[in-house]
């Protein structure tokens, strides 16, 4: 994986703990449980998913727009496939 900025790393990944903590949305824990059944490490899963989180906060910022819950749940689904947005 290509090196990023490691706040961003822990302010992405924190976001994905606090799905997870919260069950909001269920498709997190779903999508982390997954990804490790298919012999991804935990760490490894959540920045899959922190990528996925990705897509949505830089739309919504780049555009000004809401977070765009059914895309970010279709990119879920297709982990560990790179997100599109």
């Amino acid at each position: 994986m290509e090196e990023t900025n490691p706040r961003l790393n822990r302010a992405f990944i924190k976001i994905v703990n606090n799905q997870l903590r919260q069950n909001d949305p269920p498709e997190t824990r779903e999508t982390l449980n997954r990804l490790k059944s298919e012999g991804i490490s935990e760490a490894d899963a959540k920045i899959y998913i922190a990528q996925a989180v990705c897509v949505e906060v830089w739309d919504a910022m780049k555009n000004k727009k809401e977070f765009n819950r059914d895309r970010f749940l279709r990119n879920l689904k297709n982990l560990p496939n790179e997100p599109k947005e």
